[in-house]
Order: structure tokens, then C-alpha cells, then sequence
């Protein structure tokens, strides 16, 4: 029976749980993923592949750039890339072929693979800097401002942009292999070295508004973010972060959408963006920073986020700062707030 590699991924993306657990067994889910480390075992947590929904068994290795379906996940495991191998095997697990598929010679990394190197940390530092360099460091007029307005951020309300935001016109995408447009903004270390960047790549609606890419991951981080953070409003000082005022205020937001919200809603604060809940707890900040306020969303029952949320109150108390938590009166986060009749 004949059967093209576009139905034969089809196929194994059907069984894509059963999949990944033969094929990276030191692997584990988390919600609709399987994220395992890197195919060449130098980096943890860098390869996901998806679950469920119509992008079942795409995946990608965010340490290398590679990317592809359950078949191509097959090829690369077990045959170094070999498409022609892969087809072969996927043909008779699936009982389409009496003929044996050749031997694999699997390229799984180790269960426990060793941390980052320094340099290759250095090396996605690098990278990072590069990406925010080369971008427009103008976002009045492009999509990157048009999404933000469509989200309820009109940066021109703020009466200066952000230094820390910049507009790409065509950034490189792992998951579709194209360029897109993105917005991208610096993440920056206590010391004030850009460490990190982030991106969210933008896409049109059938009505001509910019939106979050359909992506998969249509955010992501390049660059180790520990004890980074974007700095997004300096408040009602305009000082720079490592010349705060004694007994300043910082309100600390995960995401850039969030933060700027609280920057609209209260411009007299300094704001920052930890880009993630679990690196809330690590953000370096001056001594003069008395008194944080954890902007946090409403998740709910979820027990992750509210012991990720305790640890960052823990830390900051434990450097002698008062913390206090704020959620939103309305939806999930901020910008929920924002954008309702209530703000």
C-alpha cells in the first residue's frame, strides 16, 4: 500500500503520545507538550512537541533551530535526518509494509544532560543583543504599536516609548521556517547588560488588525532570563533603574502586555515585566527598592503558580522589601482591566 510522507506523519501524529514516549523517553508532558531536552543533549528543556489539536506531532528544537512533523521527529531521533529510513520504519510500525525498517541509530540525549555551557550561554547573550540591535528602535507606526493598540495600549498616552521595545519587520521563525514581523524587547540584568530578548511575532486578521502570530509559540525568550527582567516604565522619577530613589516603589508584572497596562493605569509607578512567573523571584533590583508589588494573574486553582508566586514573596521579604500582591478586579490580568469599561 502506498502511502505519501504528508499521510504517514498524519498517521503517527494520531498516537503522537505514545510516539514520544518511545522515541524520547526521558521526556515529560507538560499540559499539551512533550518537552524533552535538546537532540544534540547540550541544553534541558528545549525541544516540545505538541500533543494535541490540529498541530499534533509538530515540533521543534529551540537550541538548533530544527523544527518538522512526527515524521520528520522520527528521522531525526532515529536515523540522523534520514527521511528515507524514517519513512521505511514509520510504514511498517503502522502495519503498512511487510519490509524491515533499517537499523535506527538513535540520537536521543541522555536523561540527564549537562546545563548550558558558559559559552554557549554567552553565545545566546549574543544572539539576543543582535536581534535587538538590529531591529527598529521606532514602534510609533508599525504593527508592533497596532497590536498594542489592539491589546488597549496606546504608547502615545505614555508620552515616550520604551527603550526597551523595538519593531522587526522579518524576524526568523523556527516553527514555520519564515520570516515574520515581531516585536522584541531587551531583557536586562541588575548591572543593566541586555541578557536576553524576547519576541512576539505578529500576524494580520482577515479584517486587517495585528495580532499574536497563530503560532504554536507565538512568544518566546532567546538568552538565559535569570535575574533579568524588560524594564518598561520608569514612573514618576524618569530615573534609571540603578538610580532609583530611596524608597521606591517597583511593580512587577509577567508579561509586556500586563506591564504596560499598569504603566497606563498607574504612571506614577515604576514598572517592570519578569517575563516569566518563575523568574519573578530572581529579579535583580537596586537597595533602594523598598516595596514591590507583584502584579499577578488570576490562575485560579492553578498550585504551580501560586507556590511560584509565594517564592517570589519569600524572596523579595528575605532581602528585607515589603511585597505586596495586586490581581485584577477584572478577568485574568491587568490588561483585562484595562481594556473593560471599568478602567
Amino acid at each position: 500500500m502506498q502511502v505519501d510522507a504528508g499521510k504517514l506523519s498524519r498517521l503517527l501524529a494520531g498516537n503522537v503520545a505514545n510516539l514520544v514516549r518511545e522515541l524520547l523517553p526521558g521526556g515529560h508532558r507538560e499540559g499539551s507538550e512533550w518537552v524533552h531536552a535538546s537532540l544534540s543533549g547540550t541544553s534541558r528543556r528545549s525541544l516540545s512537541v505538541r500533543l494535541t489539536g490540529t498541530k499534533a506531532g509538530v515540533w521543534a528544537d529551540f537550541s538548533s533551530g530544527e523544527a518538522g512533523d512526527a515524521l520528520d521527529l522520527v528521522a531525526m531521533v532515529l536515523y540522523r535526518g534520514d527521511k528515507r529510513a524514517a519513512i521505511a520504519w514509520a510504514r511498517r510500525r503502522l502495519g503498512l509494509a511487510d519490509d524491515v525498517a533499517p537499523a535506527a541509530e538513535r540520537r536521543s540525549p541522555p536523561a540527564t544532560p549537562a546545563p548550558d555551557s558558559d559559552a554557549e550561554a554567552e553565545a545566546r547573550k549574543g544572539a539576543a543583543r543582535r536581534i535587538f540591535l538590529h531591529a527598529q528602535a521606532t514602534v510609533a507606526g508599525t504593527p508592533a504599536a497596532a497590536y498594542l493598540a489592539g491589546r488597549g495600549i496606546d504608547l502615545a498616552e505614555l508620552h515616550y516609548q520604551p527603550r526597551s521595545l523595538r519593531f522587526h519587520p522579518a524576524l526568523p521563525n523556527v516553527e514555520t521556517g519564515r520570516t515574520l514581523p515581531a516585536m522584541v524587547a531587551a531583557v536586562v540584568s541588575g548591572a543593566g547588560e541586555i541578557i536576553a530578548v524576547h519576541r512576539t511575532w505578529l500576524q494580520q486578521d482577515r479584517d486587517g488588525r495585528w495580532i499574536k502570530a497563530q503560532l504554536h509559540n507565538p512568544k518566546m525568550s532567546l538568552g538565559p532570563l535569570a535575574g533579568g527582567s524588560i524594564r518598561l516604565w520608569r514612573g514618576a522619577s524618569r530615573r534609571p533603574l540603578r538610580l532609583a530613589l530611596d524608597g521606591e516603589t517597583v511593580v512587577l508584572t509577567e508579561g509586556i502586555e500586563d506591564g504596560l497596562s499598569v504603566a497606563l493605569l498607574c504612571p506614577e509607578l515604576r514598572v517592570l515585566s519578569a517575563v516569566s512567573l518563575a523568574n519573578m523571584a530572581r529579579v535583580e533590583l537596586p537597595a533602594a527598592v523598598r516595596t514591590i508589588v507583584l502584579a499577578a494573574d488570576n490562575d485560579g486553582d492553578n498550585l504551580a503558580a501560586a507556590k511560584a508566586l509565594q517564592r517570589a514573596v519569600d524572596c523579595f521579604t528575605a532581602e528585607g522589601r515589603t511585597v505586596r500582591i495586586a490581581f485584577s478586579p477584572i478577568g485574568k490580568d491587568f490588561n483585562d482591566l484595562l481594556q473593560s469599561d471599568v478602567a
